[in-house]
């Protein structure tokens, strides 16, 4: 196989089931599948190098005609480097083998593009060499689609098929002059063990996903993301499909915005058949008796043009290569555009056309669904349906794709939404507002393309400086939460979540529950996002950060000419968080020398990190000499470094001219200065964006995996407990006994204090003895856990006597069959962890004090998993009830160092096992000596959604 090679080269392992190769029997391994029975979870749509679809899936023997055709299409070189000879044909015995696999001692998955094999990869495990958790790899890449990155794909998802299967360590065979394949694997981030022996080289590597392994994934993952939606915003050609000449027409006004926006390469209009047969009633009468006239046909000739450039039947009749189609047909129209793309080798699609997913009908759905499906197994990425459409400012693009009658002028700001119809309204207000926009894209239905996308490719641009999202949904939250952490670090991200009640009644029962907006409040928060409540505030901080600098700290000093807005500025900035170091009123009169000398004196007082200037115009008085004063003053050469300022400058929303520092086409570039219409929200902004940068200057700290832990152990626990009995009433779910997740927790350095189940009195005064007087019997049902009145426990228990006679009472006031005895723990606080599988964010974690008052107050802190330490901390103290884990009034503080470590351990075990679908430790009393987990319940199942849980695929 060769990847990263030139196409004359072949990167490609010795095979492991080559004509070369011994026939071995394989001991010991499970019960063999049937070729057709693979876990549906490896088939996946992933990304190539160059933004290319490419369809993976486990080979079938089915597949045997299509292996010897794809043979047949290697060079001669790839054939040497893949089998050690020529091979110029496999013998049948052969292509048998390579496409009948049980899926778990042998996997083989194919790479498809078009319904044609460009790439197999397979592992063979190494059981009858003595080597049970050993497989050797390899894997062939068609010659024409070497350097797409298809062999260190095939490898990850081999690798997690392996893992599934037991497997922790692969093997291959590599020729001595085939350097490349040694690069493939080293480069993926594994540790190489290599051994040479004349003319091959042994490799061997760890498959466990280590955290260099990772970083190498989503590096990958980032670029060839960014690179497919390059494609669609930078296409050197654009089709209208469905251009008609009505200028009442979607097609129409594609066409019509496209052309109008100056796009740099060709446009082809498409517009179907040159002749339309169409029925036209003839005029007659209807009535009692009566029937009406029949109607007549007529032949409608296709206009040679539209919009005075030449016309094409279908998209295979345009002679030159199309990059976009946009598509505006009739969503019963869309299958047969679509198959004419494939044929044209269209890379990208846009389709406005609703009655889809957005009908509500299962029809319309199952529909959306087939149209992605086709699209992605012929390599092309997709912005809809139902989408408004895409734009770019790049003057070497100029693309305005949209259905937008007006889009903003060129800027450096990137924006995303989901909503068409928003999205016009959103676009208008940008203009009116004067904030320039670098590229935009609605993606309608979000089928393919989606904000993660968008974002992936908003971190490498350079022409794009702050991000705006408007989002209905997360989609993949956990990667959003993993891309927003990072791009947040150098560009500000602006999100607006509506929740579903902003979404049709159709899209919010296709969209996974809704998150509490507490929670989403602090899962942005965790990831650096700025959050906003409405359109205006959206406007209102991007002003700011297109404009102005960051503020180096929270001192903001407030100048005016009317003390009641002052104040006003000055209430709402305390309230987010800035600290007014003194307000400024020059009164009604102040002279533009005035306002000049005192804005002038802020920018050079090291003690002021920011300014708000609240200003009335006197009556009949011009203001020009206001804006004037502002603009010197912010470039006063004894400047104490750059400040933000903001402005109330009469009432205006957006960049007046007067504040406007003109670049390329008059449109305002950094420097300029923003104005509110009111001074609250102008101190709302400056306190976001101190919000934003207080983040930015946070320690950047990594998820780091703590010591102790043996995940394989506790995999296999799982995926035995799964195969066992006693399912819960949720769909394949599994509740674990407080002794199974007492057990699991333990592979991850957790210990629940000691306890013993036990059903009789003996059993009761037995366990005592062993575990240590005093101690504690316990209820074990729900109703009784967590009491305020505590009747569901006896504590400090000092004897036998007392211990049987507990036994007896609570058997008899709750019930239960089964009672705990556990030995006592030191006294302390009463804190409780939980992770939950949200579906609108991923799995979350959540501290907060034990209780059931605590959770009716719903005082509680909130993180997307995986945690990082600062996470853990910043999660302790996040909690409104917090304090008491501080000392208060005079209490001895808690340990919070060991319950930092017992949340980093938990969001660990639940990052590498996506099976563990919740986690309740529920009390843990935290104290000076520690965190005592007291209850501990586990919820295990199939992973809903796999996305972001392993190998790279797309949603």
């Amino acid at each position: 196989m060769t990847d990263d090679a030139t196409p004359a080269s072949s990167d490609t392992p010795a095979p492991p089931d080559g004509d070369d190769h011994t026939r071995r029997a394989v001991a010991d391994q499970p019960e063999p599948r049937s070729p057709w029975d693979y876990p549906r979870h490896w088939i996946a749509d992933v990304l190539a190098s160059d933004g290319g679809v490419v369809h993976l899936r486990p080979i079938v023997p089915d597949d045997a005609d299509r292996i010897v055709e794809f043979h047949s299409t290697l060079s001669e070189r790839t054939r040497y480097m893949r089998y050690f000879g020529p091979t110029p044909t496999l013998p049948p015995r052969e292509v048998a083998r390579m496409t009948t696999v049980d899926h778990q001692q042998r996997v083989a998955i194919v790479a498809e593009l078009g319904g044609e094999i460009i790439a197999v990869g397979i592992y063979e495990g190494l059981g009858f060499d003595g080597k049970p958790e050993s497989a050797e790899v390899a894997f062939v890449v068609a010659d024409r689609h070497q350097g797409r990155g298809l062999g260190p794909i095939l490898l990850e998802h081999l690798a997690g098929a392996a893992a599934e299967n037991g497997f922790t360590r692969f093997e291959a065979e590599v020729l001595s002059e085939n350097p490349n394949m040694v690069a493939v694997f080293r480069d993926a981030g594994y540790q190489l063990a290599r051994s040479f022996d004349g003319s091959t080289v042994h490799v061997e590597f760890l498959i466990d996903p280590t955290e260099a392994l990772l970083s190498v994934r989503n590096a990958r993952e980032r670029a060839s993301e960014a690179r497919s939606v390059a494609n669609l915003l930078r296409p050197t050609s654009v089709a209208v499909i469905g251009a008609s000449t009505d200028p009442s027409k979607v097609g129409n006004a594609l066409l019509a915005n496209i052309i109008a926006g100056g796009f740099t390469g060709p446009v082809f209009p498409v517009n179907g058949p040159a002749r339309v047969e169409e029925e036209q009633p003839e005029p007659g009468r209807r009535g009692l008796g009566h029937e009406s006239t029949p109607a007549r046909r007529r032949t409608r000739e296709r206009p040679p043009s539209v919009r005075g450039i030449r016309a094409y039947e279908t998209v295979r009749d345009i002679p030159d290569p199309v990059d976009l189609a946009v598509v505006a047909v009739p969503a019963a129209r869309v299958d047969d555009v679509l198959d004419d793309c494939l044929v044209k080798g269209v890379r990208t699609l846009v389709v406005v056309s609703s009655g889809f997913g957005d009908s509500g009908e299962e029809e319309g759905l199952e529909n959306e669904r087939r149209l992605v499906a086709q699209v992605r197994e012929h390599g092309m990425r997709l912005v809809g349906p139902n989408a408004l459409g895409v734009a770019n400012n790049d003057p070497t693009v100029a693309l305005n794709a949209t259905l937008a009658p007006r889009i903003p002028a060129a800027g450096r700001v990137g924006f995303f939404c989901q909503s068409g119809a928003l999205g016009i309204a959103i676009l208008d207000t940008a203009a009116r507002r004067q904030i320039g926009l670098s590229t935009f894209a609605s993606a309608g239905n979000r089928a393919d393309v989606s904000g993660n996308d968008l974002l992936q490719y908003w971190d490498t641009d350079a022409t794009t400086d702050v991000i705006l999202l408007y989002l209905e949904s997360f989609g993949n939250p956990r990667k959003f939460s993993r891309i927003s952490r990072r791009v947040s670090r150098s560009k500000p991200i602006i999100a607006v979540k509506s929740g579903r009640g902003a979404m049709t009644p159709v899209r919010a029962a296709r969209s996974a529950a809704s998150l509490d907006d507490q929670i989403a409040r602090m899962m942005l928060e965790q990831a650096g996002v700025i959050q906003v409540d409405t359109i205006p505030e959206l406007f209102d901080c991007a002003a700011l950060f297109a404009y102005q600098p960051l503020p180096r700290g929270p001192r903001v000093r407030i100048i005016g000419n009317s003390s009641v807005l002052g104040s006003l500025a000055a209430d709402t900035a305390r309230n987010g968080g800035l600290e007014v170091v003194d307000t400024v009123d020059l009164g009604a009169g102040a002279s533009e020398e005035e306002f000049e000398s005192t804005v002038s004196a802020a920018m050079a007082d090291p003690g002021v990190d920011g300014i708000i200037v609240v200003f009335v115009p006197p009556v009949a008085v011009g203001a020009d000499w206001h804006a004037r004063a502002l603009m010197a003053a912010a470039n006063t050469p004894d400047a104490d470094g750059d400040k933000p300022i903001v402005t109330t400058f009469l009432a205006v929303d957006g960049i007046p001219p007067g504040l406007t520092r003109p670049g390329p086409g008059g449109m305002p570039t950094k420097g300029s200065i923003p104005s509110y219409g009111s001074p609250e929200r102008a101190a709302a902004s400056l306190a976001r964006a101190w919000q934003y940068a207080r983040w930015r200057l946070r320690p950047e700290s990594v998820v780091h995996r703590p010591e102790g832990t043996d995940p394989e152990a506790a995999r296999m626990f799982v995926r035995e407990a799964l195969a066992g009995d006693g399912l819960s009433d949720r769909a394949g779910e599994r509740l674990l006994g407080h002794v199974e997740s007492a057990k699991l927790l333990r592979w991850y350095g957790i210990d629940v204090v000691p306890f013993r189940e036990v059903t009789t009195m003996h059993e009761a005064s037995a366990a005592a003895r062993q575990l240590g007087l005093p101690v504690a019997v316990k209820a074990t049902s729900d109703k009784w856990r967590g009491r305020l009145d505590r009747e569901g426990a006896r504590l400090d228990l000092p004897d036998a006597t007392t211990v049987v006679t507990a036994f007896a009472e609570l058997t008899e006031l709750t019930g239960d069959r089964v009672l705990h005895v556990q030995k006592m723990a030191p006294k302390g606080v009463g804190t409780v962890i939980r992770v939950r599988d949200d579906p609108s964010f991923g799995s979350v974690m959540s501290f907060g004090l034990s209780g059931r008052t605590f959770d009716l107050l719903g005082d509680h802190g909130y993180r997307a998993v995986p945690l990082s330490e600062l996470d853990a901390r910043e999660l302790i103290e996040e909690p409104r009830s917090a304090p008491l884990l501080s000392g208060y009034r005079g209490e001895e503080p808690a340990d919070k160092e060991a319950l930092a470590d017992l949340l980093l351990r938990i969001s660990t075990l639940v990052d590498d096992i996506p099976e563990v679908r919740e986690v309740v430790c529920d009390p843990i009393l935290a104290s000076v000596d520690g965190a005592a987990v007291l209850n501990a319940r586990i919820r295990v199942g199939p992973v809903p959604d796999r996305r972001d849980t392993g190998p790279r695929r797309l949603g």
